[in-house]
């Protein structure tokens, strides 16, 4: 049997399932049916759809997964002074380009991300050309995959293929294939229950977003009702069943709903006293606030990134997404080029790098003052400095400058100003020998009688 150009053969071994620590809460699947013992016998499971909807839930999964979409893979390549520079390769660009028929390469590394996010989990299949060179990449449904593990320690891959799945070039119903970890990139969160089984954020942010979407329906039940809480219907003593349920039934009818606010004027010296909770009186804002600060928490994320509180005093926007890309994006953006480069054979000078310019970009006038300080100090020449402001190159521009009085520090020290020297003492005139003082005698005649 052929899949995406690869053999597929049943496994000649026994192969064993990974157990999955998910087991009665269900996270592989569609549904939590039991978020507490005795939930499913009360019909009170819990939809993922639902939670999903818990804004502060949805926020970090949007904030995180589209960010990485945004973030675009650099095919690049060393040179001989150890640079990293981006190439095109015939054998590796067009699958970063474009992984598959369906999915542009940022909504494949958002499908990535949410995979992670929600299962722990992320299953990418390989599809070969007839050289056996991948050309295609398939992030596949985690419900559907399951590790498995050989009597020899070899890891393998049991996919479950739906009918209904005409994304794949081929769908075999209701059989299952086994295919080796090779044709498999696996990508997986903390491994607290076995290695080959990641354990996803959204586990640590199930209760507060239950919390927060139970005080939601609530708050929503509470508004319908006009704001108005209930309460009981108090009578003096004597009154019979029959009567408690007529008055019941009126009131429920008239003052409900649509009908709340209305004035009811009751006899028999009957009171209403109300007995649920305000939602002043429960905080409300602040029991959501302090929800989606834990959710915040599971996901790596300052919360004021995702709007819950106050952004800290003296943070610039450059310290806030720096944050956010360490504490939050780091992980995930190593896991995908080390993953990516592993699963595509890419070995140095090649690597694959995922650019976080897009991420961390600054405004204008932030940019024009760090590639200005960048070209005056030498360390970009003037072009390098212009292409990130879409402007063409200039003649000369591909040299680097330096302020003219800048010179080593070793010249500076042999070039230093040398001290005064001392003037040197004076000395004796030396006495005229036999032949210049008969020289001068002559001369002093010879003037004496030109003068006469």
């Amino acid at each position: 049997m052929r899949i995406f150009g690869l053999e597929i053969k049943r496994a000649e071994k026994q192969l064993t399932p990974v157990a999955d620590w998910r087991g009665g809460w269900g996270w592989g699947g569609r549904t939590i049916s039991e978020p507490f013992p005795g939930a499913w016998q009360q019909n009170a499971d819990e939809k993922r759809a639902d939670i999903l909807c818990y804004p502060p839930l949805y926020a970090c999964l949007n904030r995180i997964s589209r960010d990485m979409g945004t973030m675009p893979y650099l095919l690049q390549q060393e040179n001989a002074d150890g640079i990293w520079v981006n190439v095109e390769n015939p054998a590796y660009s067009p699958v970063l380009r474009k992984p598959n028929h369906y999915q542009t390469a940022q909504q494949f590394r958002e499908s990535w991300s949410l995979s992670l996010l929600l299962h722990g989990n992320t299953y990418v299949l390989k599809g070969r050309d007839a050289r056996g060179v991948v050309d295609r990449l398939y992030i596949l449904d985690p419900c559907r995959v399951l590790p498995m593990v050989s009597e020899t320690g070899d890891v393998f891959y049991q996919l479950n293929f739906p009918t209904a799945d005409n994304l794949l070039p081929a769908t075999y119903p209701g059989e299952q294939i086994i295919v080796p970890a090779r044709e498999i990139i696996h990508d997986r969160l903390n491994t607290f229950h076995h290695q080959l089984i990641g354990v996803p954020p959204l586990c640590a942010a199930y209760w507060p977003a239950v919390t927060g979407l139970k005080i939601l329906k609530n708050a929503s039940t509470f508004f319908a009702n006009g704001a108005n809480p209930g309460g009981i219907l108090t009578a003096p003593a004597g009154m019979s069943e029959t009567d408690a349920d007529a008055v019941k039934s009126y009131w429920n009818t008239n003052f409900q709903g649509t009908n709340s606010g209305r004035v009811a004027v009751i006899g028999a010296d009957m009171k209403f006293t109300s007995f649920a909770f305000k939602s002043t009186d429960a905080q409300l804002i602040e029991q959501l606030r302090f929800t989606g600060e834990m959710i915040a928490q599971a996901f790596g994320i300052p919360p004021f990134i995702i709007g819950i509180g106050q952004i800290p005093a003296g943070m610039k926007v450059d310290d806030m997404m720096g944050m956010y890309e360490r504490l939050a994006l780091a992980p995930l953006i190593d896991a995908q080029e080390n993953l990516l480069e592993e699963g595509l054979a890419i070995s140095r000078p090649l690597g694959i790098e995922i650019d976080t310019a897009p991420l961390l970009r600054m405004d204008p006038q932030k940019r024009a003052e760090v590639w200005g300080k960048l070209a005056s100090d030498g360390i970009a020449t003037p072009n390098e400095a212009r292409k990130p402001f879409n402007l063409g190159s200039l003649e000369g521009g591909d040299t680097v400058y330096m302020q003219q009085q800048d010179i080593p520090l070793e010249q500076a020290r042999l070039n230093k100003a040398p001290t005064e020297a001392p003037a040197p003492e004076p000395t004796a005139p030396e006495e005229p020998t036999q032949e210049e003082q008969e020289r001068a005698l002559v001369m002093a005649i010879t003037k004496h009688l030109e003068a006469a």
